[in-house]
């Protein structure tokens, strides 16, 4: 037999072989909707909730993919996506242990209320962590993703994620689309330890840092880590994930952050963060102080400029949303000094503290509560008419003899104007004199 022959023999007999491959495979793969059920019950067991798939759709070439539309969970808050594209390892089938090469979702709407339902669930509680070191997704990809907070707040996102095994972020970054100043989050592992250097854009600031994991052998996960937020306008960072701030200026600071868990979402929902910041200069927005002591708080819209701003800030993540805590927040405008601390939560703001109108002067104690959009503050009566005569009468640095008398006529004053309920009256400490 001639060489031409034999060839044409050998690629008639691998078009045959290659043919009966394809229709042996064509009979044991499934069809589209046969597909799509399958996977709707896989989904259900595995989440522990109903869902529905619009389509799916799979293909042998150029490459193993999967597509599916439309998928929904039955929750009063749905969680969908629009479309999950998923592209498997051709090799990998071969061996039954399938490995995705890349995963992209597109238009998916996560609502944290029904998210965390999941984490109650066999299948989600215990993911499928590969063989020894093989990694069974090597990128995700998402975009136009949107997350709603336990509050109702929505915030879009883009990304992807690069996976050595186990599920450690090789490389990582997170974006808000179409916001400006920008926001990124950027994750680079170092080598093969369970540390992360961070960087971050937000605010046309940064916050720079690094993050750590250890894992102990009951399985439990702690995460460690500090940034460095620098030249961070406090208004626009909070805007770029649709929240109000209730002041402005640029910040900088030390932050520190801790979380414990089993689980990714169980590290996010107990995430700790403590930051011990200065805004110089500062604004409260939304707040004319000097228009709420001079009026009692029957009026304070407005804004109140000051020369510096500190304190310390914790955010504390519950099942219930994020609550914020300031602490000791010391305040200068002018002559003008106050202190205080404050809780947001839930959109709701609880705070308190003492202005001071002259270094040495009596203090006026104030409230704010309400909605953070328009809180309302509160004065006592007695205590500013207090202030305002001690200012008279001070000598320009105060004594104690001083003091004590303006307090006590402070205490009167706040009779006549609140009956016999004496309010608090505080002291400022005294400046000391030059010699």
């Amino acid at each position: 037999m001639k060489r031409g022959q034999k060839w044409t023999l050998g690629v008639g007999i691998a078009g045959a072989v290659l043919g009966a491959a394809l229709l042996a495979v064509a009979w044991w793969l499934p069809t589209d909707e046969e597909l799509a059920a399958r996977l709707t019950a896989e989904a259900e067991k595995r989440l522990g909730v109903k869902v529905t798939i619009g389509s799916a759709h799979w293909a042998l070439l150029p490459r193993p993919t999967v597509v599916l539309n439309d998928f929904r969970t039955r929750q009063a808050q749905p969680v969908v996506i629009g479309q999950l594209t998923a592209h498997l390892k051709a090799r990998t089938l071969l061996d039954r242990k399938p490995v995705f090469g890349r995963i992209e979702i597109n238009d998916a709407v996560f609502p944290r209320n029904s998210v965390r339902v999941f984490q109650g669930t066999a299948g989600a509680s215990k993911p499928d962590t590969g063989d020894g070191n093989n990694v069974l997704l090597e990128r995700l990809e998402f975009r136009n993703l949107t997350w709603v907070s336990h509050g109702g707040i929505a915030v879009i996102y883009d990304g992807e994620i690069d996976f050595d095994a186990h599920w450690r972020p090789r490389h990582a970054e997170l974006r808000r689309p179409g916001i400006s100043p920008p926001f990124t989050l950027t994750l680079k592992r170092d080598g093969d330890a369970d540390r992360w250097q961070t960087r971050v854009h937000v605010g046309g600031g940064t916050a720079h840092g690094s993050v750590a994991l250890k894992s102990a052998a009951s399985g439990a996960l702690h995460l460690s880590g500090r940034l460095t937020p620098h030249d961070i306008e406090v208004a626009s960072a909070l805007n770029a994930f649709n929240r109000r701030s209730p002041v402005g200026g640029k910040g900088s600071g030390q932050t520190v952050l801790s979380a414990d868990g089993k689980m990714v979402g169980e590290l996010a929902e107990s995430l700790h963060t403590r930051t011990v910041f200065s805004v110089n200069p500062a604004t409260i927005l939304r707040v004319d102080l000097e228009k709420a002591i001079s009026t009692l708080g029957t009026e304070h819209d407005g804004q109140t400029a000051l020369q510096e701003l500190t304190g310390q800030m914790d955010t504390q993540n519950t099942d219930k949303g994020m609550r914020v805590t300031y602490t000791g927040v010391k305040a200068r405008a002018g002559e003008r000094t106050a202190t205080g601390e404050a809780t947001l939560y839930h959109r709701q703001i609880e705070a308190r503290g003492t202005l001071h109108l002259v270094a040495g002067g009596i203090g006026v104690p104030f409230t704010a509560s309400g909605p953070v959009e328009k809180p309302k503050v509160s004065v006592a009566p007695g205590a500013f008419a207090a202030a305002t005569i001690g200012k008279a009468v001070q000598p320009g640095t105060g004594t104690g003899a001083d003091t004590g008398i303006v307090a006590r006529i402070g205490a009167v004053l706040s009779r006549i104007f609140k009956g016999d309920e004496q309010q608090p009256v505080a002291t400022a400490p005294v400046a000391a004199q030059e010699n």
